[in-house]
């Protein structure tokens, strides 16, 4: 899939990696998380006053997906009405698999992101905003501005990173908690346990899957060589299921303290965004079990993701159970 997109961020090798990374990292230091809950938790509430209390909706449609699509908008400073279509052409972008020959709606979707974005970035120089995408136009290393290929490739990265991966763990997690329905309950009668709870749903059903690496050097890992320049698939779901690592890997547990979990990488390429996606899959999951303390999903009904990397769903039926005692609002205080 990377042979769509202009050079990137997570397929850079430093020293440029480390001096781009060094730009983008300004807008996720825990200080500007942290000033996001407000905004995310009543983004959380207004999407689920939308949804029904009995009947059965989307929770792709009307909640995994808008929330993060929203949040990154408004941090890159792009207008709110527009998020419909890049979540079109992320999905798009992300299902597209160019070993099957499957180039065609790929190359549609990152042709129409990246005319999109070049025209947006050309406003931003001439009228910048207090906005990520006004920081990167005026960003430098070394003296000189970011070429058009980076800030292109990074618009593209912050956009399908910022909520491609965060929709699929709240997705993930839905599915998972419905099929684990004591600790979901558990959840609900002390919502203090949630955020290691997004720890092990991390671990346990993995987002993204793996990433593909080049090497650099030649290797020898269990007994098999590997050559400089071989491809190798990183596969960071199944280190999240590796025994040796976590003790019965295959058991959901939301006790467990998964400290070794690599669903956001590892070492330099590990996730700049990562707190931003844990706080917003906290806020989530806390907003709907102070909602509902059951609920179902019809995976019959349910649309996988058909992408590589990327483990979800781009359908998911969800009927709410018994609705818990307090209100929404009421559960923030």
């Amino acid at each position: 899939m990377t042979e769509l997109f202009l050079p990137m961020l997570i397929m850079t090798d430093p020293p440029r990696h480390s001096q781009l990374r060094r730009i983008v990292s300004r807008a996720f230091t825990p200080r500007r998380i942290a000033a996001l809950e407000p905004h995310i938790h009543t983004l959380v509430d207004d999407l689920l006053d939308r949804t029904p209390d009995a009947d059965t909706w989307d929770f792709v449609a009307e909640l995994a997906g808008p929330l993060p699509a929203i949040v990154i908008a408004d941090m890159l400073g792009v207008p709110r009405e527009d998020r419909d279509r890049f979540r079109t052409w992320s999905t798009t972008l992300i299902q597209s698999n160019p070993t099957r020959g499957e180039f065609g709606p790929g190359l549609d979707a990152a042709a129409a992101l990246y005319d999109y974005f070049a025209s947006f970035l050309a406003e931003r120089r001439t009228h910048p905003q207090d906005d990520l995408m006004t920081a990167l136009v005026h960003a430098e290393v070394d003296g000189r501005h970011l070429s058009e290929e980076e800030l292109l490739g990074f618009c593209l990265l912050l956009l399908i990173a910022g909520h491609e991966t965060t929709t699929n763990l709240l997705s993930n997690s839905a599915v998972v908690l419905a099929h684990h329905p004591d600790s979901r309950r558990k959840l609900v009668d002390d919502p203090a346990g949630i955020p290691a709870a997004v720890e092990e749903l991390l671990r346990y059903d993995s987002p993204v899957q793996g990433l593909a690496r080049t090497l650099t050097r030649p290797v020898d890992l269990h007994g098999q060589h590997l050559n400089k320049g071989d491809t190798v698939l990183l596969l960071f779901g199944s280190a999240n299921r590796d025994d040796h690592a976590f003790p019965d890997a295959d058991r959901f547990d939301i006790h467990r303290a998964p400290e070794r979990q690599v669903a956001f990488g590892h070492g330099i390429h590990f996730c700049l965004g990562a707190s931003l996606a844990r706080l917003e899959a906290c806020l989530a999951l806390q907003a709907l079990l102070a909602r509902h303390r059951d609920w179902d999903v019809d995976l019959d009904a349910a649309v996988r993701l058909r992408s590589g990397p990327i483990r979800g769903y781009a359908s998911l039926p969800l009927r709410p159970g018994k609705r818990t005692s307090s209100t929404p609002r009421e559960a923030h205080r």
